[in-house]
């Protein structure tokens, strides 16, 4: 079942890519699925993009949070207020996101162990 949820966590995850990293004005590099335990995705300087596969399991806004938040980071490499307005600029629903990901962590991470 683990390779089938990668797989569909990479189509996923690349086609939100697709569509929003324009709207960012921001050239991602690789995209790389993981199943990283300490953080749900990571940018890197070089404009690499990478996601836990566990991300498929939650709900579609929430992946499409996690998605914006690091393709922000594509243009703003901190946290500061000038990041969370671009980042909830484009995906308006990210404070339930990130409330969702806090309430539900256990159980995602917990997944297919």
């Amino acid at each position: 079942l683990e390779p089938w949820l990668r797989e569909r966590a990479r189509s996923a995850i690349t086609a939100q890519v697709v569509v929003r990293a324009p709207e960012l004005e921001v050239q991602p590099g690789r995209i790389s699925i993981r199943d990283q335990r300490s953080r749900w995705a990571s940018a890197s300087a070089n404009g690499g993009l990478s996601f836990s596969w566990r991300l498929v399991l939650a709900p579609p806004y929430v992946l499409d949070s996690v998605v914006v938040h690091e393709l922000a980071h594509l243009r703003i490499r901190n946290h500061t207020k000038r990041f969370w307005a671009l980042v909830e600029q484009h995906a308006p629903r990210t404070p339930e996101a990130r409330l969702w990901l806090r309430e539900h962590a256990a159980e995602l991470r917990a997944a297919l162990d």
